[in-house]
């Protein structure tokens, strides 16, 4: 018998929060995707004028999310409401989002934390409903077995 395996967003979930604004649990409605990304090369190589190469292991864990949310959803509407309380609260809590996302059948946890939006996102006015894309950038994105 063929081995196969399944996959449905629906078994992933995520939480989004702030310390003074609260949290938002995605659970599917309202999103089109979410994309976590690592921006750090972990290794680097230096090469000498003889030819002899340096390699250097490089630490850090900071990186990004992308979370794609359909312009009419509630998701859509915390994320604004939560970039206007950031935009305007005291800058100590401009980096204090933290986002959890587990998807547990295939054994994945990610734990982001000091998060902050690159900016407000660009909102489409088109005759059908679109996405709007939320980039936010993490201090530490930590990726561990469920």
């Amino acid at each position: 018998m063929p081995k196969y395996s399944t996959y449905s967003f629906t078994d992933i979930n995520a939480t989004i929060s702030h310390p003074s604004y609260g949290s938002y649990t995605i659970q599917g409605e309202g999103i089109g995707d979410l994309s976590i990304s690592k921006a750090t090369d972990r290794s680097v190589h230096d090469v000498a004028a003889d030819g002899n190469i340096m390699v250097s292991k490089v630490a850090g864990n900071n990186g990004s999310v992308a979370i794609n949310a359909q312009q009419t959803s509630t998701l859509h509407n915390w994320l604004q409401g939560l970039f206007n309380y950031v935009w305007s609260a005291d800058t100590s809590e401009w980096a204090e989002i933290s986002l959890t996302v587990t998807a547990p059948k295939m054994s994945k946890t990610f734990y982001c934390t000091g998060g902050s939006f690159v900016k407000e996102p660009d909102e489409p006015f088109q005759s059908q409903g679109q996405r709007v894309n939320w980039s936010i950038l993490f201090t530490d994105i930590q990726r561990l077995p469920v």
